[in-house]
């Protein structure tokens, strides 16, 4: 009799279920979560395989021992057998077969006594419990030929029967009985059992070394970035003199290299532009200076001639009045551009006192001669610490810029916020408005909306002078366009005294 192997195998494919989705936002945790799924999918594979082979060489070496023994204990017992057996003799058979030491049971039927059915454990085991497959198998004969001297063999085939067991079975001689073997692989399940659970408890240890080992190579690798991050953000600050400490010459060494030399490139590109600003604004000061003597005098002569104008030839007479014009338009400009130097320089200072709004801006609006263009609704009693001198530049640009640029009816609002403490001021015109594409630029300086305006229209510096002396109060200027027409400047201020400015923040 030879082996062969009938039955397929079952195999349960493995699924897994993701409920939702994990956000890695950090670094670190991505890192620790790619070396641990790398390790997780290297140790479960290497476990796997391992338990596989495993597992089929102790079921392979189980059952080839039980059915080797089967196979002579039979050979060896059959000879006993009478040629018509009764179904005592096939009792005894089925006992003496399964008596040779490896704990299985064998099951005796004779296909010409179909009511008997001998067991070696006849309450356990009867020929029902066979595969129908396997009978099927033992029961066909197969060709005598050459490489096939027996016509039958022995099948076996591993069945669940309260527990694993492999079932081996075989015709005794043609047209003799059939014999059946029950061998229980339990205890090799058992054992499987164990070195599955020793796996799964080698593959938690990778999994929770990878895990610390991601740790340690995550610091190793994030220390030098969250230094150059520091680094960075300083540099953003504004410390210039930053710099990283290189060590090694991977790549993050060159890496902080190159922060390094960007670092020392922007530090001297700072360092000659604020020194081209310093001589700019060195220049416009010594300009805006010697200018104001020269013009101190024409200023007095064009006074002259402003009062002799009415005398004069009438052909003179325009020429005087745009000599006269103009030179007050160069004064202006000489002093804002020293104005404007004194505020990059952060040597604007405040003079505050403290004084009552509505008197501060009435005294602007009437030593301009506004008060019939202007309507004023400021209640008397608003008191803020500001200065004075400068808040009338700032009321006198936003008024005048207004009554100039805008339209009547001009209006000039004040009331207290009595939850931020501060003071608003809003400016109205009731013109056209301010284009959608000048308004983020109505405080920079030099700048006209009109290109083609008149040179007589103003320098472009008085909005960024009321906006800086806004600032050097704590306070702030919007502009901005009323839903039923026309500009609004809103200003705000502080009810008290800020602290004095520093040189970047006067700028």
């Amino acid at each position: 009799m030879t082996d062969d192997q009938s039955a397929p195998r079952r195999a349960r494919p493995l699924s897994w279920r993701w409920f939702g989705s994990l956000r890695l936002s950090s670094l670190r945790v991505r890192l620790i979560a790619v070396f641990a799924a790398v390790a997780l999918i290297t140790a479960v594979s290497a476990s796997g395989i391992a338990y596989w082979l495993n597992r089929d060489a102790v079921l392979r070496r189980a059952q080839n021992a039980s059915l080797n023994d089967f196979r002579g204990s039979l050979t060896r017992n059959v000879s006993d057998l009478p040629l018509h057996p009764t179904c005592q003799d096939l009792a005894s058979l089925a006992v003496q077969v399964a008596s040779s030491g490896l704990a299985y049971d064998v099951v005796v039927v004779d296909d010409s006594q179909p009511d008997c059915t001998a067991s070696s454990d006849p309450i356990a085991f009867t020929v029902k419990q066979v595969p129908a497959a396997l009978v099927t198998a033992v029961n066909k004969p197969r060709e005598i030929g050459p490489g096939n001297p027996y016509e039958y063999h022995l099948y076996w085939q591993r069945v669940n029967l309260a527990g694993p067991y492999v079932v081996g079975g075989t015709k005794v001689a043609p047209g003799g009985p059939t014999a059946y073997m029950f061998k229980s692989l339990q205890n090799e399940r058992a054992d499987l059992n164990t070195l599955g659970w020793s796996l799964a408890f080698a593959t938690l240890l990778a999994l929770v070394g990878s895990a610390l080992l991601a740790q340690g190579a995550s610091a190793t690798v994030l220390r030098p970035v969250r230094r150059l991050g520091d680094a960075a953000r300083q540099l953003g600050e504004g410390k210039l003199d930053t710099r990283l400490d290189v060590e090694g010459n991977d790549e993050l060494a060159d890496l902080a290299r190159t922060f390094n030399r960007t670092a020392e490139s922007l530090s001297e590109q700072v360092a000659e532009l604020s020194a081209r600003e310093a001589q700019s604004r060195r220049f416009v000061a010594d300009m805006s200076h010697e200018l104001r003597t020269p013009l101190t005098a024409m200023t007095a002569v064009t006074d002259i001639l402003e009062d002799e104008a009415d005398s004069l030839d009438p052909m003179i007479e325009p020429a005087v009045r745009l000599v006269v014009s103009e030179t007050r338009r160069l004064s202006d400009l000489v002093e804002n551009l020293m104005e404007v130097t004194r505020f990059d320089a952060g040597t604007a200072k405040l003079v505050a006192d403290e004084v009552d709004m509505a008197d501060l801006i009435m005294s602007c609006i009437d030593g301009r001669a506004w008060y019939d263009a202007v309507e004023l609704d400021a209640p008397r009693g608003i008191l803020a610490v500001v200065d004075p001198r400068r808040l009338d530049v700032v009321f006198a640009n936003l008024i005048g810029n207004a009554l100039k640029h805008g339209g009547s009816p001009v209006k000039v609002k004040v009331r207290q916020d009595d939850d931020t403490h501060t003071v608003v001021v809003s400016v109205s015109d009731g013109g056209p408005g301010i284009p959608e594409d000048v308004l983020p630029h109505v405080f920079d300086r030099f700048y006209k909306a009109d290109k083609g305006r008149a040179r007589s229209e103003g320098s472009g510096l008085g909005l960024s002078i009321a906006e800086a002396n806004a600032r050097i109060h704590g306070g702030t200027i919007t502009a901005a366009n009323h839903p039923e027409g026309g500009a609004v400047f809103t200003l705000t201020l502080p009810l008290t005294q800020p602290p004095a400015p520093g040189p970047e923040e006067a700028r």
